[in-house]
């Protein structure tokens, strides 16, 4: 339920202030939303499993935001970033969608 609040909260803040990302971040902000639904699915899932943990979904939350923004990073010095954030995108889409489909299945027991 905190979590729930937490989000509207959130989004209710976004749409009031209007944030403005720097140009020098605007890259990192795709990998940074992709690699947060990675762990808001994996908190459903770890939910509807019965094994969700608040300290463990926070720190994985955090750590998959970092991680990929260091990936992009590296990618960018390297000059390969591109390449290195359509990485990034596809394992943390192949990780969504298979969470996805394990809240299907436990949603509708297919």
């Amino acid at each position: 339920m905190i979590a729930v609040l937490g989000l509207v909260l959130g989004i209710v803040i976004g749409v009031l202030t209007r944030p403005v990302v720097p140009p020098g971040l605007e890259v990192y902000l795709p990998i940074a939303v992709v690699a947060a639904l990675d762990a808001v699915f994996g908190g459903l899932r770890a939910r509807l499993d019965g094994k969700f943990d608040d300290k463990v979904f926070v720190v994985s939350f955090l750590s998959n935001v970092v991680v990929a923004a260091l990936i992009v990073f590296l990618g960018d010095q390297l000059g390969v970033g591109a390449q290195l954030s359509v990485g990034v995108v596809v394992v943390f889409g192949i990780r969504i969608f298979s969470n996805v489909t394990a809240i299907r299945r436990h949603v509708f027991r297919a």
